[in-house]
């Protein structure tokens, strides 16, 4: 779901740098000293999980797993997903310096709207642990295939069949990282429950 060079417009591109650097100090601040390996390695997990691309006009198909990263991280997903990001740019170019930014964004706003789904929805109903984390996986996907949609459409009205095609060929993407963060947090619930951000505090926002 990378969006490419030179297809974005300077104000978008601004907008989303603009944005990406608020959103990154947030969650540099909000990163305890002792979570900094955790955030690495979902860090790395989501360099991973997307390397694998089916391209797709303007834009790709390929696992996420940003609702894990934002389930787990808060806020933190900012600066994990960033990182991410900018070495899938330097290294294999994919999406690129100048969309860096907006491409961010599209990852780590739903990663942390489906964060804080999944600690309402589990302070309100501790037994629904395993549907929030599905949710917020598949969320995580919905969101940001809605928010690169909308970035191309805003760029010209000659992506909107690319943008349409761009979210509704992530629909089976949703289904199998809802699956996958459900599983992840069954896994951790037993192994290392402390990751799991159910807690009141600020340390896990």
């Amino acid at each position: 779901m990378h969006i490419s060079e030179g297809v974005l417009s300077g104000p978008v591109l601004i907008s989303g740098m603009a944005m990406a650097a608020a959103g990154t100090a947030i969650g540099l601040k909000k990163l305890d000293f002792d979570r900094i390996g955790q955030a690495g390695i979902l860090s790395a997990s989501f360099f991973v999980a997307s390397l694998v691309h089916v391209p797709l006009g303007p834009s790709n198909v390929h696992l996420i797993m940003n609702g894990m990263v934002g389930l787990l991280l808060g806020w933190s997903a900012f600066p994990a997903i960033l990182v991410a990001l900018l070495l899938q740019a330097i290294l294999f170019q994919y999406g690129g310096i100048t969309t860096l930014g907006v491409n961010t964004v599209i990852m780590a706003v739903p990663a942390i709207m489906g964060h804080y789904l999944f600690r309402t929805v589990v302070r309100i109903k501790p037994q629904a642990i395993l549907p929030a984390a599905f949710i917020a996986g598949l969320m995580g996907v919905f969101l940001a295939g809605c928010l690169a949609a909308l970035a191309l459409i805003s760029a010209s009205e000659n992506f909107i069949e690319a943008a349409i095609l761009l979210a509704t060929a992530h629909l089976p993407i949703m289904i199998i990282e809802g699956i996958i963060t459900a599983f992840c947090v069954a896994f951790l619930r037993k192994v290392q429950p402390g990751m799991i951000p159910v807690a009141t505090g600020e340390k896990h926002s």
